[in-house]
Parts: structure tokens; C-alpha cells; sequence
């Protein structure tokens, strides 16, 4: 009776702990992870840009030629990038880090001078 009883209460017992046991382990602040995201988020907001630029030219606000310009030099700067990234082992320098950033902002205002409406003369 009483093996029974302690069985009983051993299953049970696995049966509860079984879903914390199959939990992925939480992330207990490992930087290298957290460096990996943030340097693979900057190739998503290229990506990103590009979906916008495609947007833009269906909206009107910008040429197919336009685009394709600003489309180009971002699909560039997104390769460069991931070939940072792979050659790095996953990882950028803060030296590329910045490179990267400042050369994603100049298309940025490029694209954004590019759609701004043209401001009328004052006579």
C-alpha cells in the first residue's frame, strides 16, 4: 500500500513538473544574444525601408526611378551588412555599428528630401 502510495505521488509529482522541465531556459542576460538581435534588427529596418520605398512609388510619391536609385543603395548597404555580420561570427564592431548607422541615415534623408513636396516661390 504504501509503494503504491509513494508511486502514486512520484508520477504525480512528474506529471506536474513535466511542463516546467520542457520550458526553454530563460534568458539569464547573456549579452552575446542580445548583441545578435540588435545587429540582425538593423537589417530588418532595411527591409523594411524597401517595403516603404515600394509603398511610396504606389502612392505616387516617388519615381519608379526614384526608387529603384534609393531601393539599390539600400539593398546594398543590407548585403554589406549581413556580410558583416557572417564574417563576424554574428557580430558587428561599433566601428561598422556606426558606419552602417550613418550611411543608412543619409538614404534616410535622401529618400526623405526625395519625397517632399516641392515648396512653391514666393514672387
Amino acid at each position: 500500500m504504501r509503494l503504491k502510495l509513494a508511486l502514486s505521488a512520484a508520477v504525480a509529482s512528474l506529471l506536474f513538473a513535466a511542463p516546467v522541465l520542457a520550458e526553454e531556459p530563460a534568458n539569464t542576460g547573456n549579452k552575446e544574444h542580445k548583441h545578435k538581435n540588435k545587429d540582425e534588427r538593423m537589417l530588418r529596418k532595411l527591409e523594411r525601408m524597401e517595403r516603404r520605398l515600394n509603398r511610396a512609388v504606389e502612392r505616387g510619391s516617388l519615381t519608379r526611378e526614384q526608387a529603384d536609385t534609393f531601393l539599390a543603395e539600400a539593398r546594398q548597404l543590407r548585403d554589406e551588412a549581413q556580410a558583416q555580420l557572417q564574417a563576424g561570427g554574428g557580430q558587428l564592431t561599433e566601428q561598422q555599428k556606426q558606419q552602417l548607422r550613418e550611411r543608412k541615415q543619409a538614404l534616410h534623408e535622401k529618400v526623405r528630401a526625395a519625397m517632399k513636396p516641392p515648396q512653391p516661390q514666393g514672387t
